[in-house]
């Protein structure tokens, strides 16, 4: 399937999409600074349940997300987006009854799949509505509204906290059926992606995308793996810059997290079209690459200037990895396959965080801080050289039109 390089954007729709996202990750990120003070103060709850709370929603999310991408390739994009925003709202009206901590457990489960089916055929829905020549930089604004939404959520539920838990609560709740309206007034004209009669599995269309499901969707696995590796950079420069700083007598660590996060979302805005002018293999390895080099200037930074500048490269590198490696996916996937697709790609996010907290921990612990980052930077070498290879034909030849053949990499953001 070819666009036509002149279709508009239809900018009414992403503005439902791209708010009903924001919309939904405000409520269902309110509760995070929130949960550990309810769980000690109602339910006097230690260290290891509070922990288990606030992060079992990566379970369900990891699981559920290559199941709601291909629900979204059969049923509609907005059927599945609204679902997830309507489970998000029913996890916050939920926190209003007076539960034991196995069913606040429960709750979380049920938004962890809220979100899960949120993200993922919102994602889809982006993509099928952009022009190819603009898909890369729709996903990374895409990204961009996401992280607002956390932003903006964990802002006003430690704000709200002040005033009472039920307030939070209230937000919790009102924040995603607000995101339910948002989508529910997006139109999906005939003959969108996800309008046509449901597949039947099994087709042949499935099995040239690969088969399989879960995180083993052929075209998901390789640009997932990379996904994962550069998530142990993110989650060593979230869970140690501080203490790193702090022990290093620098100090200040919280301002090369925000500057970090401002430059994150700021290179998604000014060169966020550069997957689609460039190529997605060529910027994610760049990108992954940017972001080795960032982390090694923050474990040998003598002062707070180079560390700020260290969290600044880190941010611009991988600020732009994430979009790439899932335009490489759309561009593997067929047509009918591609929520499934995207779904199982976003999943190796989610393993990729649950496999490097405990690891950077356990290197903190038996190593040092420096070690963290080194760690994070190592792995982000792999992903660049996993991003380079993607694509590449067996035996390193190809024809034209293959993946990886020559001139694909010019016309591999431009046709699918």
């Amino acid at each position: 399937m070819t666009d036509h390089p002149a279709r508009a954007v239809p900018r009414p729709a992403l503005v439902g999409i791209f708010g009903g996202l924001f919309a939904g990750y405000l409520g269902l990120t309110a509760v995070i600074p929130v949960l550990p003070a309810f769980l000690r103060d109602r339910h006097a709850a230690g260290d290891l349940v509070v922990g288990l709370v606030v992060t079992v929603t990566a379970g369900t999310a990891l699981l559920v997300r290559p199941v709601a991408g291909a629900l979204a390739d059969r049923y509609g994009h907005r059927t599945v987006m609204l679902a997830g925003a309507l489970v998000a709202a029913l996890g916050g009206l939920l926190y209003f009854l007076p539960l034991a901590v196995p069913a606040l457990v429960a709750v979380r489960l049920l938004l962890g799949a809220g979100e899960a089916a949120l993200f993922t055929a919102g994602a889809v829905w982006t993509v099928a509505l952009a022009p190819h020549h603009r898909r890369g930089q729709l996903i990374g604004l895409y990204g961009v509204s996401m992280w607002g939404g956390i932003s903006a959520g964990t802002f006003l539920g430690a704000t709200l906290q002040q005033v009472s838990f039920t307030a939070v609560w209230a937000l919790a709740a009102a924040a995603p059926l607000l995101a339910a309206a948002l989508i529910a007034l997006v139109p999906v004209p005939h003959g969108e992606p996800g309008t046509a009669a449901p597949q039947e599995p099994g087709t042949a269309a499935q099995r040239r995308s690969g088969g399989g499901g879960g995180l083993l969707l052929r075209p998901a696995l390789l640009p997932g793996t990379a996904l994962a590796l550069g998530a142990a950079g993110y989650a060593g420069l979230a869970a140690f810059v501080v203490l790193h700083l702090d022990a290093r007598g620098i100090g200040s660590g919280v301002l090369v997290l925000s500057c970090f996060s401002a430059v994150y979302a700021g290179t998604r805005l000014v060169i966020g079209h550069l997957p689609d002018k460039l190529g997605p293999r060529r910027v994610a390895a760049w990108s992954a690459a940017g972001e080795a080099v960032g982390l090694t200037i923050v474990a040998l930074a003598p002062n707070l200037p180079v560390a700020v500048a260290g969290g600044v490269v880190t941010g611009v590198g991988f600020s732009l990895l994430h979009p790439s490696l899932a335009l490489m996916v759309m561009n593997r996937a067929e047509p009918t396959r591609q929520g499934a697709a995207i779904g199982a790609y976003t999943s190796f996010w989610d393993l990729g965080l649950a496999v490097w907290g405990p690891v950077t921990g356990l290197v903190a612990a038996t190593l040092d801080y420096p070690a963290v980052f080194g760690v994070g930077a190592a792995c982000a070498v792999a992903a660049a050289a996993m991003a380079a290879w993607i694509g590449r034909p067996a035996g390193g030849h190809g024809g034209t039109g293959s993946p990886g053949g020559p001139g694909s990499e010019r016309t591999e953001a431009r046709a699918a």
